[in-house]
Parts: C-alpha cells; sequence; structure tokens
C-alpha cells in the first residue's frame, strides 16, 4: 500500500503533462473551433491560436509554481518534524544519562554515608560527611530524587542518635549530655537547608537524642519532633510552624525567634520541657496549642489576650 502511494505523484505528473501537451496543440480548437480554421490558417486565426496558448502557458507556470510551493511546504514540514523527532530523542537520551549518573552519584553516596570508624582516629568520620554532602548536592540537582534524599537522612539520624530509654535518661545527669556528632550535625543542617519543595510525607524526628545540636534557622515546618530531647539545642529563628513537638525536652534550649506558630506543644512539661521565657521568646500566635500549666501563667495569659484583642480590633 505504501508503494503505490509512493507512486501516485509520478502518475498524476506524467497526466498533467500529457494533458497540457494536448490542451497547446489541440485547445484552441477545442474551445473555439466554430471560429477557427483548421487548414488555410488565416493571421487572425493565429493571433488566437497565440492568446490561448500564451494565456494556457502562464496557467501552466502558475500551476507549476502552486506544486513546487506545496512540495517545499510539505518537504519543509516533514524536515521540522523529523528535526523535532530528533531532538525529543535526544532530550530523551540526556535524561536517560542524566539520571543513570544521579544512580550512580547516589550509590556511591550512600556507600559513603554507610562507612564505619575503623581504628583509633575513626576514619569513617570523614566519608560519611562526603555521603552526606554528595546526598545533598543530588537533592539540589534532581527534584524527582528529593524525597528519597530526605528519607535516607532522617533514616541516618534516627540510627545515629535515637533517645536513650527511661533508664539511661534517668542515670544520666541533666548536664551530663551526650556530645554532639558531627556527622549528625551535618546531616541535620542540610535537612534544615534543603530546598523548599513540597514534602509528600511528615518530617519525623520524633524520639531522638538532639541535645546540643545546632537547628538555628531550619526549615523544619510541620515536623514532628515529639518527644525528642532537645536540651541545649540552638533554636533561634528555626522554622517549626506547625511543628509537633508534645513531650519534647526543651531544657535552656536556645528559642529567641523561632516560628513556633501553630505548634503543637500540648505533651506532657517535664523539668525538661518549655518555660515561660523560652515561649515567650519565641515567635507564636493564637493557633499555638500550650501546655494548661503554661498557659496558665499570667504573662502567657496577658500575650495571648493582647493577640486576640488585636485581632478582634
Amino acid at each position: 500500500m505504501a508503494t503505490k502511494t509512493r507512486y501516485w505523484p509520478q502518475v498524476l505528473a506524467t497526466l498533467g503533462i500529457l494533458i497540457f501537451g494536448l490542451l497547446l496543440w489541440k485547445g484552441p480548437w477545442w474551445f473555439d473551433g466554430a471560429h477557427l480554421r483548421r487548414t488555410n490558417l488565416q493571421p487572425a486565426d493565429g493571433v488566437v491560436i497565440t492568446g490561448f496558448r500564451t494565456v494556457l502557458v502562464a496557467v501552466g507556470v502558475a500551476a507549476s509554481a502552486a506544486v513546487g510551493l506545496l512540495y517545499t511546504h510539505r518537504n519543509h514540514q516533514t524536515a521540522r518534524e523529523l528535526l523535532d523527532h530528533t531532538r525529543e530523542k535526544d532530550r530523551e537520551q540526556a535524561e536517560l544519562t542524566r539520571e543513570g549518573q544521579v544512580t550512580d552519584r547516589y550509590v556511591e553516596a550512600i556507600k559513603l554515608l554507610a562507612a564505619k570508624d575503623e581504628g583509633r582516629h575513626g576514619s569513617g568520620l570523614m566519608e560519611r560527611l562526603g555521603g552526606i554532602y554528595a546526598l545533598e548536592r543530588i537533592m539540589r540537582d534532581s527534584a524527582k530524587d528529593h524525597d528519597t534524599v530526605v528519607q535516607v537522612l532522617v533514616a541516618f539520624i534516627r540510627q545515629q542518635v535515637p533517645r536513650p530509654n527511661e533508664e539511661e535518661e534517668d542515670r544520666r545527669n541533666s548536664d551530663d549530655l551526650a556530645p554532639v556528632k558531627d556527622d549528625v550535625q551535618a546531616a541535620l543542617k542540610v535537612l534544615g537547608r534543603r530546598p523548599n519543595r513540597e514534602d509528600d510525607f511528615l518530617l519525623d524526628l520524633s524520639f531522638l537524642d538532639l541535645c546540643s545540636y545546632d537547628l538555628a534557622g531550619a526549615q523544619l515546618a510541620g515536623a514532628n519532633l515529639c518527644d525528642t530531647q532537645l536540651a541545649f539545642a540552638d533554636l533561634r529563628e528555626a522554622n517549626l510552624r506547625g511543628a509537633e513537638l508534645g513531650g519534647a525536652g526543651l531544657h535552656r534550649a536556645k528559642t529567641e525567634k523561632a516560628d513556633l506558630r501553630n505548634a503543637d506543644l500540648s505533651g506532657e512539661r517535664e523539668q525538661t520541657s518549655m518555660t515561660v521565657e523560652q515561649f515567650l521568646a519565641a515567635r507564636t500566635g493564637l493557633g499555638t496549642i500550650v501546655p494548661k500549666d503554661l498557659g496558665d501563667d499570667p504573662r502567657v495569659q496577658e500575650l495571648m489576650e493582647r493577640r486576640i484583642h488585636r485581632q478582634n480590633s
């Protein structure tokens, strides 16, 4: 079927040439035969014949030009379609190549992140730091891998600094804190400055031991920090809007300008939980859920009343 279709233009062109030749030869008599002699032609007959053939040639030239333009347009359109198809294939190939490169980088970063400390000097630390920053680069370069990298970093933090059980916490003095781990600190910093994309999952940092860690300015809106120890942690200017902080230990944590609007602080407030001074130093709002004894404090009540009055005025 395709072969037959390919020969149709040639057949039509041949027929067109034959018809045009016949018109040049016999056309004057076909269209004006009543007034033209077939033999012994006179000058008047010659004028009519010449005029007809001149017009016919002009029409033929115009038709040939139109056909040429049509074929030129079709060839141009075909060339554009071919070019677009080639570009699409090149783009797909480049995307596959890029994804392959990202996968290779991801595998290498995970290998570095899983490095163990060997010997007295703990040489695995530098490899883990390299893996963390390699994952950050992947997260920034590839929006598709954003959630995966975040989940890997959260899993790494959970593995490294789980909250001690009650027996260990009872033995430990409130100021006797575990040393800050450089790799965990780096992972927290990477999470805190991750690109501003919508996460498809809850950032779960609950039941961890993050005492003395630097979370200043971290973007942790909506995160789950329930029952996480944050004693002596630096939370200044951290975005904790809408975060879950019930039962979190905040003994001597720095909360200046921390955004706690719509955050939930309603867990049981123990000795290490938020004080009135910490609450007043942070950015809070009417949507902030506070424990009962903290909400009963006159200074907190006065702050809330001022906000209610400002909202209603």
